[in-house]
């Protein structure tokens, strides 16, 4: 009886044990910030909102040419219904989104200057990240984006992530502003 359960709890920990391991970072992940970097925006899936998805042999996928670019420039979405209560909606590629607080559209993660990242610097990441602040003073941060969640992260996998912003290709993509519940532009 003793020696079952031994090999019963042995063997319920076998898939418990598998995950601790493939949860930890690999190679030079740690010492390594664009690599860590890396890592977090593939786990944390920041490119499920801010790649633009195209039709595959399988259906939507990401389309990886413009990885990271947010909401593809020059299409809009509809001034928004009434969303008075616990509903939103998000177009087939999740780079907008429509809900009380108007509409939103994913922004260019990429450090192209006049569209995207460009002219963040690592503090105003950090800032916009702990305060939900658009350049960490600006214009709300809006839904859906969880910047509450990454707010959480310790600095260092912050300018991790920030860091691997940087390392990616720029591509010029000017995505639309918000749209306030009113159907007007309220922050440009």
């Amino acid at each position: 009886m003793r020696l079952t359960l031994l090999i019963t709890g042995a063997i319920l920990a076998i898939p418990v044990v598998a995950l601790l391991v493939a949860a930890r970072p690999r190679g030079d992940m740690h010492t390594n910030p664009v690599e860590r970097g890396r890592y977090l925006v593939t786990y944390g899936g920041c490119s499920d909102c801010h790649t633009p998805v195209k039709m595959g042999p399988k259906g939507p996928e990401p389309d990886l040419t413009r990885w990271l670019s947010g909401h593809p420039a020059g299409t809009r979405l509809p001034t928004p219904p009434d969303f008075s209560g616990p509903w939103f909606a998000g177009t087939a590629g999740f780079t907008a989104w429509a809900g009380p607080w108007g509409i939103t559209y994913a922004p260019n993660l990429t450090p192209e200057k006049n569209t995207g990242m460009g002219i963040w610097t690592e503090a105003m990441f950090i800032k916009a990240m702990r305060t939900g602040r658009h350049f960490g003073e600006g214009r709300p941060i809006l839904p859906p984006m969880p910047w509450q969640n990454i707010g959480a992260l310790n600095d260092e996998d912050l300018k991790s992530i920030f860091a691997y912003l940087r390392s990616i290709p720029p591509i010029e993509n000017r995505v639309p502003p918000p749209v306030g519940p009113n159907g007007e532009v309220e922050y440009e």
